[in-house]
């Protein structure tokens, strides 16, 4: 089931993305993340967003949240998108149902673009992106350093209206 997230979600939803910290390029962050620092992240960008979570049987599968494209003022109807799952919730089509329902409380709320940033290469996070309907828009080489490797992020866009 789909719904919106808590604060209780935060033990769970840390778990997620320290996975990706530690053994993934997929995220650029390299210190691993308390409880406490998600349940700050959770307050701050669910007070604005739309921000869910998929839980199956009390388990939290994945998640999935929009966040400030860029402070200035003219940005406001434009978010970023962001979504992970759990590494053996890969491959069940769960990041399809939260990307939808994402997209659509976006339109809901009369957001107009919307902005993936990904690590690559992803197949897997292009395909998803794309599927919606985002397209390429920017590729920036050798932006990032993580485990000793440089490393590109592309950047996919939807209009929403």
């Amino acid at each position: 089931m789909i719904r919106p997230v808590t604060l209780e979600d935060a033990k769970q939803i840390v778990a997620i993305y320290n996975h990706y910290v530690l053994n993934t390029v997929v995220t650029f962050d390299e210190t691993p993340f308390s409880v406490e620092d998600f349940e700050h992240k959770i307050a701050s960008i669910s007070s604005q967003y739309p921000f869910i979570v998929y839980e199956e049987a009390g388990e939290i599968l994945g998640y999935a949240y929009a966040n400030k494209w860029r402070e200035k003022a003219a940005y406001k109807y434009s978010v970023e998108s962001t979504i992970y799952l759990k590494p053996e919730a890969l491959g069940k089509h769960l990041g399809s149902l939260l990307y939808s329902e994402l997209i659509q409380l976006l339109k809901a709320e009369k957001y107009h673009a919307v902005v993936g940033g990904l690590t690559l290469p992803n197949e897997a996070s292009v395909k998803l992106h794309e599927k919606f309907g985002f397209e390429k828009v920017a590729h920036f080489k050798e932006v990032g350093l993580k485990f000793n490797t440089w490393l590109d992020v592309g950047f996919w866009q939807l209009t929403l209206d």
